[in-house]
This record gives structure tokens, sequence and C-alpha cells, in this order.
């Protein structure tokens, strides 16, 4: 079952040449061999992929081959597993309608359809109106990403936004409802974001700049020509980025001026969309905060005042600012406040404590409080905040690794729960089938690091199963412990699936972020590497049957274990991976770059930060050793992590690797940060990840 996977079998691998680039920063002297592989017109390959200098589309390509070739034993499993994968997915699948006026809005699949329908009916009956058909507008396209979409509140435009290289260049476009024409308003080069005012005929948006960066808002009057909108606020920090909302009550555009960990907030009047803005509270370093609104009051969500995990306190909307917030939910440690939304009579949190989710609702009228829990040892919990703010029903979503997902709606004032829907599975599941479970791994420094695990019933816990081994940790991200139709693929030909809660998300309050990022970053890595050899230590596999997944930063996660201890892995596989760190934060003209300081550092600036990235950074500290089977997959068009991270890594690898394990790259041609758009698409690239994973574990078998 075990056998052996050697490079020896393939092809000779594509071998890039070396280009020696030197840079000295703090009296150290940097030699990158591999940097030619950055196209120097980068910018406009994000428009326009032909552009691409074709020596490096040579060898991009001739890594693809050697990958295809590597895998090529493996088309009939990979093909058996997409199978499998879509046919878990309900061909017609649609969301629960969320009720708004007249109307109740929702998106919907057709039986072989890549991509969703937004529609609408009446809200108290009768036929569904399709708005915008993803299918129609995607067809012929290699990339279509529908990003921002938002009704009008007269309920007769729909401003959306495509993106159709996977480089996040959104178009926003207006369509008619009435004739299902897109107007001459076509607005290029934003975000994807869109607010409308209260008028239907303002819409605000944000455009970026030359680097690929948020910093403007801008408004726009239906029917006025792009070059003749009005610029609302620039960020001239190119360190922060800016994103826009809308108040639940519909009173305030929220335009919010942020890095990873400070903020300021300002207020647009929804009803007077001309208005000046209004700075709630400055920035100060440190301070994050959010807002919402109820009456002539300001709810504010904000670490203030010593509070970590968070509290909330009101404001008059006349003197929104620090010295007049009043605190209404103090700060508890250890509970971390995540998100917050405010109706006519109740404040709902969903917070984690103890590594878990709970939902808690508060009445705005006397202060009582009760909280929505579940009892399985781990699981997902989420809530949407939908379209009325005058209503006594939140819809919050249920899922475990063993159960799929269940949406409810609860009455806030009687507790009365209403399932709206569960996730069908046409192919049949039993989650009795299944175990998830939860451990903590001991770390070295005293913390207990969550894990959470999957796998099925009759699987033998002896150590003899391979386990994949998902990490993230950083930017204070939780993964959570919720179901997915495609794991159980894996799972179900012998693998345990495990996700480490690793140190640089939130899992177990804001410290579980801070005691990850920066100076202790090095936790993340090895909180991870704990996490393995716990689960080998408790028998659930054994060392080197090891699958370690992450992807972007979760990315960079692999390369520094894959560095730090390759024989715990049997293999690594690396989607996206934000490997080139230090390279990355030295070159301030990247996308990503500035925002990224407070979270990684600063090597330009610090001396002392260009040492840490410097000891971790995954494509600085390859060196000659036997590594596990590496399999990186990159985006040509991705503006996060741009594709040469992982072709100068992979390429660095190949050199260096001392076994005989596979290294592979496959770089898709026609897309970015999230891989392929389409449904459908999507699962073929996790089949061939999961090929990848059995192959190497000798369960390659159809």
């Amino acid at each position: 079952m075990h056998g052996p996977v050697s490079r020896a079998e393939l092809p000779t691998p594509p071998i890039a040449q070396k280009n020696p680039v030197a840079s000295t920063h703090h009296g150290v002297s940097l030699t990158d061999d591999y940097g030619w592989l950055r196209a120097k017109n980068w910018q406009d390959v994000m428009r326009e992929p032909s552009l691409l200098d074709a020596e490096i589309r040579r060898y991009l390509e001739a890594e693809n081959a050697y990958t295809d070739a590597a895998l090529a034993s493996t088309e009939a499993l990979q093909a058996a597993l997409f199978t499998e994968m879509k046919a878990r997915l309900k061909p017609d699948d649609s969301s629960v309608p969320s009720p708004d006026g007249p109307y109740a809005y929702f998106s919907n699949f057709v039986a072989g359809g890549q991509y969703p329908r937004l529609c609408r009916q009446p809200r108290d009956g009768g036929p569904e109106h399709v708005l915008l058909d993803g299918n129609a507008e995607a067809d012929g396209k290699p990339y279509w990403d529908l990003g921002a979409k938002a009704h009008s509140p007269d309920h007769r435009l729909l401003a959306y936004a495509v993106d159709d290289k996977g480089s996040e260049l959104f178009t926003i476009r207006i369509r008619d409802l009435a004739t299902g024409v897109d107007l001459a308003d076509e607005i290029p080069d934003t975000r994807g974001e869109i607010v409308w005012a209260n008028d239907s005929q303002t819409l605000f948006y944000i455009r970026i700049d030359a680097h690929h960066r948020p910093l403007f808002v801008y408004r726009h009057r239906i029917g006025t020509p792009v070059s003749e909108d009005v610029l609302v606020y620039e960020e001239k920090d190119i360190g922060y980025y800016v994103g826009l909302e809308k108040t639940l009550s519909s009173r305030f555009l929220i335009v919010d001026a942020h890095d990873h960990q400070t903020n300021e907030i300002y207020l647009i009047d929804a009803d007077h969309p001309d208005g000046p803005l209004t700075l709630v509270e400055g920035r100060e370093h440190g301070h994050e905060y959010q807002v919402d609104h109820i009456g002539d009051r300001l709810i504010i969500t904000t670490n203030s005042g010593g509070a970590e995990d968070f509290r909330i306190c009101e404001a008059p909307v006349a003197s929104p600012g620090l010295a007049h917030w009043r605190e209404i939910v103090p700060h508890k440690p250890g509970r971390l406040i995540i998100d917050v939304i405010v109706f006519k009579d109740h404040l709902v949190r969903l917070e984690r404590e103890d590594s878990l989710p709970r939902i808690t609702v508060r009445a705005f009228a006397d202060g009582a409080e009760h909280a929505i829990a579940f009892d399985e040892e781990a699981y997902a919990l989420g809530m949407s905040e939908g379209y009325e703010f005058d209503t006594t029903t939140l819809r919050f979503t249920y899922s475990s690794m063993t159960t799929p997902a269940e949406t409810y709606d609860y009455d806030l004032a009687t507790r009365a729960r209403v399932l709206r829907k569960r996730q069908e599975i046409p192919s049949g599941h039993n989650p009795a089938d299944y175990v998830t479970r939860r451990l903590y791994a001991p770390a070295a420094d005293g913390e207990t690091v969550p894990v959470s695990l999957l796998y099925r019933r009759d699987t033998p816990l002896d150590g003899s199963a391979p386990l994949l081994l998902y990490g993230y940790g950083s930017y204070g991200i939780s993964i959570p412990a919720s179901f997915s139709t495609a794991r159980l693929s894996l799972v179900d030909r012998g693998f345990i699936y495990a996700i480490a809660h690793i140190r640089g998300g939130k899992d177990k309050g804001y410290h579980w972020y801070t005691d990850g990022k920066l100076d202790k970053k090095l936790n993340t890595f090895t909180d991870f590497i704990a996490s393995g050899e716990h689960l080998v230590a408790q028998g659930f596999t054994q060392r080197g049957r090891i699958v370690a997944n992450g992807g972007s930063a979760g990315g960079m996660l692999m390369g520094v274990v894959a560095n730090m201890a390759p024989d715990l892995f049997l293999g690594i596989i690396a989607d996206v991976p934000f490997v080139d760190v230090l390279n990355t934060m030295l070159d301030a003209t990247l996308p990503l770059t500035p925002p990224e300081w407070p979270e990684w550092g600063n090597p330009i600036e610090n001396p002392r930060e260009f040492e840490i990235i410097r000891s971790y950074s995954p494509y600085d500290n390859v060196e000659a050793k036997a590594y596990p089977h590496i399999f990186a997959y990159g985006g040509l068009t991705d503006p996060r992590v741009t594709y040469w991270e992982p072709a100068k890594w992979i390429a660095k690898l190949r050199t260096l690797n001392t076994s005989d394990n596979l290294v592979l790259l496959k770089t898709n041609m026609e897309a970015g940060h999230g891989g392929a758009s389409g449904r459908f698409e999507q699962l073929r690239e996790t089949a061939v990840d999961y090929a990848f994973a059995l192959k190497i574990a000798g369960l390659a078998e159809v």
C-alpha cells in the first residue's frame, strides 16, 4: 500500500536558469538566483496575461507539463474524485431567500451550471425573476468572478462587479431590473465594494491605485459620466486600505480606513450622499473598532481601554468620539467578540470562548441576554445580517465536520428556531459513519493547540492511517471546524483529516493572534509541528505519514515547516503559497507590502524585523536536505501572492533537495488567488490536490 513514489520515474524536470541578483540590507548581502521569474511588466500581466514575457511563460508551462506527467498515473483517480465531489453538490442548489421590503432575494444554480444566478420573487409569493445569470455572463470566458452585488433601495437597479482575469480588478455595471439591460454606466478598476445611498440614484465604490491598492472612495450618480465621479475620500497612507459598508438601519454609509491592527471610521448620511464625512474616532495605533447604528445612538465594538477581546459601547450620533463612549457589554478576557449585528430591538453578537463559537442575544429594552450554542466537540457557527433592521428574525448557520450545514431562522424574542434549509448531499451522507473530535496538542511553551479531527468510524486508529493536517495561522483568521463535501473523498479512502488551530488565528482569543505575529511568528510554525507530533504520539498516524496543507499565508506555513521538520511530513501541498516573504516585504511597490508590515514587520526600516523575517522566510531558508514530496500551486494573475513566489521556491527546491521525492509546480495561467472560478472547476483543482496526497500515501487506487 505504501509503494515508493519517485521523481526518478519521470522525465527530466525543468531546471530554471540562475541569474543572480545581489542586494544589501542592513549590512547583509542577499542573492536571488531566480528573481528573473518576476515579470518586469507584472502589473500589465494582471490586466492582460498574454503580455507575460515569453521566457517566463515557457518555464511555467514546462513546469505544468512536468506536473501533468508526474500525476498522469492519477488521471483516472482525479476523474473519480471529481465525479464523487460533484455528486455531493445539489445540481440546482439555492440559498434561503432573504426578505427586503416587497421582495425576497436569493441565489441559485441550474443543473450543470458553474455559476450562480441572482434572483428574487415577490415576498407574498409569485414567480421568481432572474436578475443576473452568471452562466450567461461567463459564457466563453476562461475566468469569471462575481464580486459585490447590491440592489438599489427602490429595487429598480442592480449594481454588480465582475472580474474576468482573476486579478481582482473589478468592473462595476448597473442593470435596469425592469428591462434586464445594463445601463451605460460602467466603472472599471474597482475593488468591488458597492454601497447605495438611500436615493437609489447614488452609489459609492472603491477605486484602486496603480499598485492595486484600494485607496479611493468615489461617488457616482446614475446616468453621469464616470469621469465626473466625485472623490469622497483618499487614503494617504499606503499602509492602509479602505472599505465600504452600510449600517443595517440604512442611516449611514461607513468608510473604514484600516490596516491589520488599526482603523478609523467615517460616516456619511445615507439620506444626504453629497454631505460631508463625519469622523467617529481618529486612528490610534492598535485601536480597532466597528460601528453600528440604532436611533440616536451608535453601537461601537472596540478594543479600547485594554479590552483585548473587545467590549461594546454606545455613543450619541451627535458626538460620536471616544470621550462619549459608554460601555454596555464589558470586556471578558478569553471571550472574543467576533461580530455584532444591531437590530431595532436586539443586539446580537457572535463570540468565541474556549475555542468554540456561540451566539449571544441581548435585548435593548432591559439588557437581558441568552445564548445559542451546540453540544458537539467541534463545530462552526455563522450569522447573516440580511437586509432588514426592524425584525426579530436572526438567520444563522450551523455545521460540524460531520454535520452538513443547517440554516435556521431564530426569533430573538420568543427563541423559536425554524430550520429553513439542511444542506443536501444527493449522493448520500450518513453523519453516523464519521467521527469528529477536538484534541489539544501541548506546545513547548506550555500552551495547548486545539486540533479538530474528522475520520470514518471504521478507520483504524493504530497509527497506520495517513493524515492530512491543514493550517493557516495569520491575520487573526480562525479556521472553522465546518462541513466540507469535498474532504469526504479523502476521508473515505482512509485518510484522517485534521485542522490545527494554531497561533496567528484568534481561536483562543485575541492573544492567540498576537502570540503568532511579528517577533512571535515562530509560534505559528512550532504550533503546527507540535500538532503533528501530538497526533503521532496519540496513535492517529506515524511520523512521515502526514500530508500538510495550507494556502496563501498558510502556504508560507507549509514552506517553513518543510524547512524546519521535513521528516515529520510525507508531503506538502502549498496553495498560492506566500513563500518569498523577505523579498516581498522589502518591495514597497507590491500591492500588499505596506499594509502587511504590521503583520510581519518592516524589514526595510527595522534591522531586527529584517532578521526575524529572514530567519523563517521559506525561500531564503531552502537548503540541501531531504525534503518531503512538495506540490505548489500558483495563479498567474494573483495580486496577493504573485505567481513568481511559488515558481522561485520550487526552482530553488529542485536544485537543493537531496531526496528522490516529487517537487511539483502547477500555475493556473488563467486565474488568480482563488484558483478557477466555476464551482466544478474548483472541484477539479481539489481533486488534483487529493490525488497527489493519495498517490504519495500509496492509496491511489481508483
